[in-house]
């Protein structure tokens, strides 16, 4: 978010700029299992999805929701019922941010968050 925004410093401060930005940032998952550091280590039967029903009827405003990476798009579908996600909302699955996702240049990656983002 730094190269997108310029949020740096504090924590406090990244989440300020990210706000003047007007970017949440939310995970898919409230919870789940995962014995090693990849997503595909996620035991699906322990997956729980955060509470987006409350997120998105208090934050009526909210338009388009980017996903960071193939999982966290497949896991918002499979977990996130669409009436909890009604109304004129985008949803895009951007290329994820980890290292681990190398496929993709860094530039490459920048590039497609930017063209979301903006």
């Amino acid at each position: 978010m730094r190269d997108l925004t310029g949020a740096s410093g504090t924590y406090a401060q990244r989440c300020a700029a990210l706000c003047e930005h007007r970017i949440a940032l939310w995970d898919v998952l409230a919870a789940s299992v995962r014995p090693g550091s990849m997503d595909a280590d996620i035991a699906m039967d322990t997956a729980e999805a955060n509470d987006f029903k409350v997120f998105f009827s208090t934050h009526r405003e909210v338009e388009r929701i980017c996903f960071n990476g193939q999982k966290a798009g497949q896991m918002f579908q499979r977990l996130v019922a669409l009436d909890e996600a009604a109304g004129p909302r985008q949803f895009e699955t951007l290329p994820s941010t980890s290292p681990a996702y190398a496929s993709m240049t860094y530039a490459d990656k920048l590039a497609k968050w930017r063209g979301a983002i903006a």
